[in-house]
């Protein structure tokens, strides 16, 4: 088996299963796959098979098992696509099929996303909004991909936040999913964290004043980045985010070193390692003045461990540290550990309910 296959089925099969791909189709996908040419292909087909279900759904009426079907097409497109840089064109085949799917689902979750466009620098970067039940303004979550993830593989931990009033808004950043053909990755998160915090706060029934942002891995770098340099923000979640991104960069998979000399628009891997010194929280950290919460597994092979703690110990305002001694990057691998807390955490400091209200007395 190419080691690439091998080091993404023994790495990453947690994340695929808790975001969305089922254990039996993982099985079935990877159960034969030998050859990383092929990865984006094997994932592609079986994607396929779910958007057919989707548009199957949708012809019949049966608009819940459309969106369903459909969203979940999505997060096996972008499955095909995450780290498959050989390819670029195949890749974005997939990605765009992916973008097709959850496009043509978001109508019919529950609750319904609304696709929003926010030009930056050029270009654009593209997000999903959805807003739980109830009148608003509601306080809001932008949630940060990282440098191999996008907004379609965020549906199971959107669900989270919604199920305690809170909006989600997953968005496309500079380098990710929609924005990574013409917007290179940066480290100056605070610029395009502003656009986006600009934008949401024009929404009438969104609360300008209630807004967190949730990142993970590359993301768990951005979003602090972001709270460092925005006022606006009133809590901040790192899960699993670099202190200083060149550190370690020769140890890392092969796979993680050429997704991102790719979507650093980097010439060479040199050139990356340098874009990479440039995602740094080096005199930035101590300007995080909102409640931060730090999130990080012991056993991450990407992150050491000590670039979390480091974070915490140099936040400038009250900040806390969950390091989970078998987590591993993102700590997929344990959840229920981080993902409810994270959750309820983000609720408490943005005034939301973590408990459901007492029924009515007969």
């Amino acid at each position: 088996m190419d080691e690439r296959v091998a080091m993404a089925i023994a790495h990453w099969s947690p994340r695929f299963t808790t975001n969305g791909v089922t254990a039996g189709d993982f099985g079935r996908i990877t159960g034969g796959l030998e050859r990383w040419a092929d990865w984006c292909a094997a994932w592609s087909e079986v994607a396929a098979e779910h958007e057919q279900l989707g548009r199957d759904a949708l012809a019949a009426g049966r608009e819940m098992s459309a969106g369903a079907h459909l969203s979940q097409a999505a997060v096996y497109y972008h499955f095909a696509k995450f780290l498959f840089v050989d390819d670029l064109d195949q890749m974005r085949t997939a990605h765009l099929a992916g973008v097709r799917c959850l496009t043509d689902a978001l109508p019919f979750l529950d609750p319904p996303g609304r696709r929003i466009e926010i030009p930056f620098d050029g270009a654009h970067m593209v997000g999903v909004l959805r807003e739980p039940a109830g009148d608003g303004p509601h306080p809001v979550v932008i949630m940060i991909p990282g440098l191999d993830s996008a907004k379609e593989e965020f549906r199971s931990t959107e669900e989270l936040f919604l199920a305690r009033g809170l909006a989600t808004f997953s968005v496309d950043g500079p380098g990710q999913g929609e924005a990574e053909y013409d917007l290179a990755i940066r480290g100056d998160w605070e610029i395009p964290g502003a656009a986006i915090i600009d934008r949401l706060s024009a929404e009438p029934s969104l609360d300008e004043d209630r807004i967190a942002v949730w990142g993970v891995s590359l993301g768990g770098y951005y979003a602090p980045r972001v709270a460092s340099g925005d006022d606006r923000v009133r809590a901040c979640v790192a899960l699993a985010g670099p202190y200083n991104f060149a550190d370690q960069w020769d140890s890392r998979p092969i796979l993680t070193q050429e997704a991102f000399r790719i979507r650093s628009k980097s010439p060479d891997s040199g050139s990356a390692r340098a874009v990479a010194g440039q995602l740094s929280l080096e005199g930035r950290a101590g300007l995080i003045r909102c409640p931060l919460l730090v999130v990080m597994g012991k056993l991450d092979r990407l992150i050491p461990w000590t670039h979390a703690a480091r974070l915490a110990e140099e936040a400038g305002g009250p900040a806390e540290l969950l390091l989970l001694e078998k987590g591993n990057h993102g700590c997929a691998n344990l959840s229920p550990f981080h993902r409810y807390l994270t959750a309820d955490w983000v609720a408490e400091r943005l005034g939301a309910p973590t408990r459901r209200p007492a029924a009515a007395p007969a």
